[in-house]
């Protein structure tokens, strides 16, 4: 069968820092790589619509931003499948059939369910009583749908970051059940981490845990010179570090957090203007010697966020290069995403088919199951 990758993105928004070095940055890698037999890429709007059901404009209008992204971040239609999820409709049956195999409870234990339901402020009473909207049932069952996606590709690889590490391991309870009562059908997948520790969990500009459109503290792929620069400025840093002279603290810097992610050895030769000013100025080699300075004190976060911003714009200026090209031929784009989703649902058909074989449930392709001849 083959090594075969399936990964994705909710069209919730333009996509971030976040999204590139927890998953995307390893998608381009891997299809450039060479070392998988195919490649799916999902635009997942119909698991989208879970929580956006009263503003499902918002979604359609996402799907192209997203798609824009995914091209302009070096994703090839030639060595990848971009699709559509609400246009393969076979991963909807999917997720009926394993909605039986899995518990209430089990979905009520699952801790990225339980973080995303507090992240949105749904409701844990029944009722509603607290005043809040309660938790959409497409929404619970979002671990169940992810699985019907993995599955229907016979995926043996899922790129994510850590936060889904949960996800996955259901999905391997849903395969483990199926084949166990159905006999051997389904492919049980690996999880793929990213490589950089720090890639695991990128945090928002302001240093909480998650970066999200709705807390400001993103940078979009798209951004401008301008606008990464101003967000690099009010990063979060040591609040303890008041005076330039100050010993300053690494660890919880999210200033030094994003270097972790992004910064290589060319960098500092080719912006080594960003640490040089009027009063003090350092020739560093690595990141290791930037870090050691700042602990001593006499290092700025200015200057920091300087060589940051300059880091960053280095790797998306292609990126906007790429997109504003994108953007003049949208019908293009669209033609894309079409030929994706058809290959995308010719291997989902064939999974369903042989999901509902094994269930013996296909009764109009199996005479043992109608007596007819």
């Amino acid at each position: 069968m083959g090594k075969i990758i399936l990964t994705g993105d909710r069209p919730t928004g333009r996509l971030h820092l976040g999204h590139y070095v927890g998953s995307l940055r390893r998608r381009v890698e891997l299809q450039n790589q060479g070392g998988f037999d195919k490649i799916f890429i999902m635009i997942a709007d119909a698991q989208a619509l879970t929580d956006n059901a009263d503003n499902p404009e918002k979604v359609r209008q996402n799907i192209i931003q997203v798609a824009l992204d995914y091209l302009s971040a070096g994703l090839d239609p030639s060595k990848v499948n971009i699709f559509i999820q609400s246009m393969v409709p076979q991963l909807t049956e999917l997720t009926f059939y394993y909605m039986n195999l899995v518990t209430v409870q089990r979905l009520q234990r699952n801790p990225t369910v339980k973080q995303e339901i507090k992240l949105r402020g749904f409701s844990e009473n029944e009722d509603g009583s607290d005043n809040k909207a309660g938790t959409p049932v497409g929404f619970f069952c979002y671990p169940i749908s992810q699985a019907a996606d993995i599955t229907a590709f016979n995926a043996t690889t899922v790129p994510v970051g850590e936060d889904q590490e949960p996800m996955i391991e259901q999905c391997r309870e849903i395969v483990r059940k199926f084949n166990a009562v159905y006999g051997n059908t389904l492919t049980e997948p690996e999880i793929l981490l990213p490589d950089n520790a720090a890639c695991l969990r990128l945090p928002g500009t302001d240093g909480k845990a998650k970066m999200s459109k709705s807390l400001d503290n993103c940078i979009y792929l798209s951004d401008s010179a301008e606008e990464v620069t101003r967000k690099v400025k009010g990063m979060f840093t040591d609040p303890g570090h008041l005076q330039v002279s100050d010993p300053g603290k690494v660890e919880g810097n999210t200033v030094f957090t994003y270097l972790d992610a992004f910064c290589r050895p060319e960098h500092f030769e080719r912006y080594s203007s960003c640490f040089v000013g009027k009063k003090s100025s350092f020739s560093f080699k690595s990141l290791d010697e930037v870090k050691a300075q700042y602990r001593a004190g006499g290092l700025g976060d200015m200057m920091l966020k300087n060589f940051l911003s300059a880091i960053l714009n280095d790797l998306l200026e292609p990126m906007r290069v790429r997109r504003a090209q994108l953007e003049q031929n949208l019908p293009e784009v669209w033609d894309i995403l079409r030929k994706g989703t058809q290959a995308a649902e010719a291997e989902a058909a064939a999974t369903l088919s042989a999901v509902r074989r094994a269930m013996r449930i296909d009764y109009f392709n199996d005479s043992e199951l109608t007596g007819l001849k």
